[in-house]
């Protein structure tokens, strides 16, 4: 009976304030898509530096006839020059840390080069001579990459030597960048849903507070006078939260799986509908939780005065 009692409270404030509720919904429907994306992207991030980290190549340039960079002075790096570095890779100092390493002479650069850039007009600019031979080494961990650049920088013949580490790390920041501003405009959307939420079961408290009067009057606690006004709120913010996993679910079925597993064609993992089954439930507590503490602190503060 107590229990039908609430749910007939919390039934007819939902009904008294139908386009407030649908506000609520929609603001935390749009919040936490946002918190949604930013997690799942920062999971992206998490994938990719596990699996391009480990790939990510120490390249050795040799010096082209061209170059005036390092320590080349406008001649082809020699054979003696190129054996020099192989030999320095397979000595006692670096064996330790390399867990392989391949030659890339001028056919092989070009022929890369153009499967890179079919498509850009610089390609038909570009001939074997002018791309440089290099060393790509994988190392057994790739932090200690400073090792192999101390040791190879200033042998005869070498250009430079760059740790492919660097572009990623670029990439990265630019995608963290990205998830740091989801998660601010999550944080404003959250805001205002909560301000929304504590404006909602107030106003709902007015316009029934000749119901709270006679309640008062015939001896009903505070948290029997709250719970239907929380629940309203709850409900609302659910809502919301379910809308919200459900946009995040078909993010990921339909667009990160779909469209761009099929554009990049790449080995690159992405994150897949187990991630995003993950987010769901973190969306639904968050949602509850912050409704439930608006709509709390919003009515003890009415009732009070």
């Amino acid at each position: 009976m107590r229990l039908g009692l609430i749910l007939g409270e919390v039934g007819n404030g939902l009904r008294r304030n139908v386009s407030m509720v649908i506000s609520v919904i929609l603001v935390t429907f749009i919040s936490l898509t946002f918190v949604g994306a930013a997690i799942l992207l920062q999971m992206q991030i998490g994938q990719m530096k596990g699996y391009w980290y480990d790939r990510a190549q120490v390249a050795v340039y040799m010096c082209t006839s061209l170059d005036t960079t390092g320590n080349c002075t406008q001649s082809e790096a020699t054979q003696d020059q190129i054996d020099a570095v192989e030999a320095k890779l397979k000595s006692d100092a670096l064996t330790p840390y390399i867990k392989k390493f391949e030659y890339e002479n001028h056919e092989q650069a070009y022929k890369n080069f153009q499967a890179q850039l079919s498509d850009n007009p610089i390609a038909s600019f570009v001939t074997p001579e002018t791309l440089n031979e290099s060393f790509r080494v994988n190392l057994i961990d790739p932090t200690e990459a400073d090792i192999l650049i101390e040791s190879l920088s200033s042998m005869p013949g070498v250009q430079a030597v760059e740790d492919q580490r660097g572009y990623l790390d670029r990439i990265f920041a630019v995608l963290n960048a990205a998830s740091y501003t989801a998660i601010g405009v999550a944080a404003l959307m959250l805001i205002a849903a909560v301000l929304l939420i504590a404006t909602t079961i107030r106003l709902s408290a007015f316009s029934r507070r000749r119901e709270l009067g006679i309640m008062r009057l015939v001896g009903a606690s505070n948290r029997f006078i709250q719970t239907p006004f929380i629940l309203e709120g709850v409900f609302a913010a659910l809502i919301g939260s379910v809308l919200a996993g459900l946009a995040i679910v078909g993010i990921v079925q339909f667009f990160v799986q779909g469209y761009l597993t099929t554009a990049l064609q790449s080995t690159t993992t992405l994150v897949g509908l187990g991630d995003a089954l993950v987010v769901v439930p973190i969306l639904v507590v968050v949602g509850a939780a912050l409704a439930a503490a608006s709509a709390g602190v919003a009515i003890s503060r009415y009732l009070k005065v």
